[in-house]
């Protein structure tokens, strides 16, 4: 069984057509057939079918991808590991983050990074809070920075950065936008633009919410920061948001008004893998991230 078959396999699998694979990978489309055959003939089962022009894989073919992705995946993590092992200053970190990091956190964290270590490449990966807890216990990542951090997880490593406050965003003509704090519970009456249910940050508001004694009427929902912020702008409604992401300024005709009861903290840090190594390159940022954000509390 050689590691190109097993590529193959994938690809054909993947596209469910042996001429589209072969142009995808520039072989010929009767190198990828034997490579197949060869394939199947040491396994001792058929891998794929033929439906008309195309290909679908057995019920055995489908377990079998399913470990060969895996397979693959640390093979290439292990050639990637020496590679950066010879001069882990010139690898690639591949790190994912939630949009709620992406206006202020995550930029200062890597410029900062960057000035230091400018040989270092970033491959970043913006995903859901679930996408990324799975997408690191699945070897697609070894990094991602979320909030809050998740429930004790055996097999995720977490390293807490900061705390922060959610506040309230609130159209510039809002009654409570000259405030300089409020309670959560006078914005009972109020429309409530928030993430979709789904969200991390839509539990959060809904469960602030709930502890502050109602349930937001929820007139309209955005997937992204600016889409909420831009709702709030127009006057929609009022929206909970974490206060990095309001630091580089909330919103043209909005104003962030801090919440004093209840108070709505959130940790804020990075997660990685407890079952395997990260590389080289993405152990130097997961220290300089700690060791970042330790100076930053400093000074606070």
């Amino acid at each position: 069984m050689e590691l190109r078959q097993l590529r193959y396999f994938v690809e054909v699998a993947e596209r469910e057509h042996i001429s589209e694979a072969a142009e995808h990978l520039h072989v010929a489309q009767s190198a990828i057939s034997r490579q197949i055959a060869n394939l199947e003939n040491e396994l001792g089962t058929p891998l794929f079918e033929r439906v008309g022009r195309n290909v679908k894989l057995t019920p055995i073919g489908k377990i079998f991808l399913e470990h060969t992705i895996t397979a693959l995946k640390a093979i290439d993590f292990a050639a990637k590991q020496v590679e950066e092992y010879l001069d882990p200053a010139k690898g690639t970190i591949k790190i994912g983050f939630p949009t709620s990091l992406a206006s202020y956190v995550l930029p200062t964290v890597i410029s900062a990074f960057k000035r230091e270590y400018p040989d270092l490449q970033f491959q970043l990966r913006q995903g859901s809070y679930r996408f990324l807890i799975d997408a690191v216990k699945n070897r697609e990542l070894n990094l991602a920075f979320l909030g809050p951090l998740p429930p004790k997880d055996e097999s995720i490593h977490s390293t807490i950065l900061f705390t922060e406050n959610i506040a309230a965003l609130l159209p510039a003509k809002h009654p409570l936008a000259k405030k300089e704090s409020i309670q959560l519970a006078d914005l009972r009456n109020d429309l409530f633009v928030l993430f979709p249910d789904g969200y991390i940050l839509h539990k959060v508001a809904m469960d602030a919410c709930r502890a502050a004694g109602f349930l937001p009427n929820v007139i309209s929902e955005g997937e992204d920061l600016d889409a909420l912020k831009g709702l709030v702008a127009a006057g929609i409604g009022v929206s909970l948001l974490p206060e990095s992401s309001l630091y580089d300024s909330a919103a043209r005709f909005t104003v962030k008004v801090p919440i004093v009861s209840p108070t709505i903290p959130r940790t804020v840090g990075i997660i990685s893998p407890v079952n395997r190594e990260i590389a080289p390159s993405e152990k130097i940022f997961l220290d300089f991230v700690t060791n970042f954000f330790s100076r930053l509390s400093q000074f606070q």
